[in-house]
């Protein structure tokens, strides 16, 4: 059997009697038709374009068929057989928006910019949303994943995905959807209707002229042109389902992609060294030499905090108008430039953690701060510098993404970060300068999260965690009985936020804490990566 090129544009000539026959061979699982001459081909043709719409298959075999009908022959009898079941179900009511948007992700498809691998990957994708139906798309997409992976795994798939020198397939798989995404709209829709039509016509141009199946196929091709005429009005009303769709696989493409860069946070090897007291950091801060980098010596003469008596008026009416609420430490967080705003989805989120911290919380960065941070020389220097992020704030070590879906939109604050002083360090400082975020979480969103004591970490015996105890048993503790425990994230309570990933930063800012004893983190799923595979 011929073999596929995964960059060929989507754009197969006609295939050979032989291809025809090999790719019916492989669809209706009748090898013997290939040596056996009685079957009369363009019949054999017919009966599987009336077959089974794939909907009943395995997720393995799913995987096996896509892999395979990359190849010409079995792309196009594909093609159209899952335009023909499109049609059929749209004929049976004209109204059905979802029937619709399944035509609509078939023609994708048929997209002639469409490379035969990404093709394939949404041929997965595909099915298993329209098995789902429209209520559980992004359930859908993350099922998926697993036999997108066991595609990409299959060793004439990696062959193909290796030789274009891919280091990252799932990064160059999220540009190429990203291409077709800004691509879709229902010109580019119709045109490839036209296109599935041309290539039907040419399948069932012959198999209308032999007796018996002759007057079912000359059928169908007038109940698939009859569906043509009317595409304009019903895939304008499903253009926006069909949008969500892909949103939500380049969004899964891109979540996979941090998980296979920053590599996923295995319970078998996590490990950090707890929260750093206030007092011990102020010490290492103004003992430390030379300073680290992103400790500022001096005062701050920009990026000054605004003052929260003079803000809180305006503050508060914005409030008023469903804005996050901000206390005084929020409002002087910021410099100047504070404005509300919405974000409006596809959008993502990025909010740096360690083990101690909420996965939610109220502070996050935009993608493209998130970018800036990771393509700079030393990622965790400019986050602590220009964020003003004190290191007995966030230990770091981990991210995770929330991810705000296509429709949805959330009120914001945002503007520049303002630098930060503490008290009993006069003359360093926290620059300061680039955007934050403030969002307000909603109930049930905040993690879980339990304070354990510590115990043991004298004359050479490891730290233990013993006796968790929750928020507000924490929080009645004095300040000395709080300083014996160190909080654990136990749950990630927000379904659209991805993590946690690794940073690849370390947990420490200090070479002394190197001398710290490692704490061993319990198996709880707030501290395993909750993305799926």
């Amino acid at each position: 059997m011929s073999t596929p090129d995964p960059t060929f544009p989507n754009q197969s000539g006609p295939v050979t009697l032989q291809q025809l026959r090999e790719a019916l061979a492989f669809l209706t699982e009748q090898y013997d038709q290939l040596v056996d001459g009685t079957q009369n081909v363009f019949v054999w043709l017919w009966e599987t374009i009336q077959g089974d719409f794939n909907q009943d298959r395995s997720a393995g075999q799913i995987a096996l068929d896509t892999a395979i009908s990359m190849i010409p022959g079995v792309d196009q009898v594909c093609d159209v057989r899952d335009i023909v079941a499109n049609c059929r179900q749209i004929n049976e009511d004209k109204t059905n928006t979802w029937a619709w948007v399944a035509l609509g992700l078939t023609l994708i498809g048929l997209f002639p910019t469409l490379g035969s691998l990404l093709k394939g990957v949404f041929k997965i994708f595909f099915l298993f949303v329209r098995r789902a139906g429209g209520n559980h798309v992004i359930k859908a997409v993350d099922d998926a994943m697993t036999w997108v992976i066991t595609l990409l795994r299959k060793r004439q798939v990696q062959k193909y995905w290796k030789g274009l020198k891919w280091d990252w397939v799932f990064h160059e798989l999220a540009k190429q959807a990203r291409i077709i995404r800004r691509q879709l709209n229902v010109g580019q829709l119709l045109k490839a209707f036209d296109r599935g039509i041309t290539l039907m016509n040419s399948l069932l141009g012959k198999v209308t002229k032999f007796p018996l199946v002759g007057r079912s196929a000359r059928d169908t091709i007038v109940m698939v042109n009859s569906i043509r005429k009317m595409a304009n009005e019903y895939l304008a009303k499903a253009l926006k389902p069909i949008e969500d769709v892909m949103d939500q696989v380049i969004r899964r493409l891109e979540i996979e992609d941090l998980v296979q860069r920053r590599g996923v946070v295995n319970v078998g090897n996590i490990h950090f060294r707890g929260n750093l007291p206030e007092a011990r950091a102020v010490t290492l801060m103004r003992n430390t030499y030379p300073p680290p980098k992103w400790l500022s010596q001096g005062s701050p003469t920009r990026n000054l905090p605004l003052t929260a008596k003079k803000e809180r008026a305006i503050i508060d009416r914005k409030v008023k108008q469903g804005y996050p609420p901000l206390t005084d430490k929020n409002i002087e967080s910021f410099s100047k430039g504070l404005i509300s705003a919405e974000i409006r989805g596809p959008a993502r989120l990025y909010r740096v953690v360690s083990p101690s911290n909420g996965a939610m919380g109220d502070c996050w960065i935009s993608e493209s701060v998130w970018k800036t941070i990771m393509a700079s020389p030393d990622p965790k220097a400019v986050w602590r510098k220009h964020l003003a992020v004190w290191p007995d704030w966030n230990g770091n070590g981990q991210f995770v993404v929330k991810d705000i879906p296509a429709g949805e939109t959330i009120k914001v604050w945002r503007g520049p970060t303002s630098a930060q002083m503490k008290s009993g360090l006069p003359d360093r400082y926290l620059e300061g300068g680039w955007e934050q975020i403030i969002l307000s979480p909603k109930s049930g969103q905040w993690d879980s999260t339990r304070y354990y004591k510590m115990r043991g970490g004298k004359d050479s015996r490891p730290i233990q965690l013993q006796n968790p105890i929750n928020r507000d048993q924490y929080n009645k503790l004095s300040n000395t009985q709080q300083a014996e425990y160190t909080g654990i994230r136990e749950k990630i309570n927000d379904p659209r936020i991805t993590g946690p990933l690794d940073t690849g930063w370390g947990s420490t800012d200090f070479d002394a804490q190197l001398n710290d004893a490692k704490l061993g983190l319990p198996s709880l799923p707030g501290q395993t990566t909750n993305a799926k595979h």
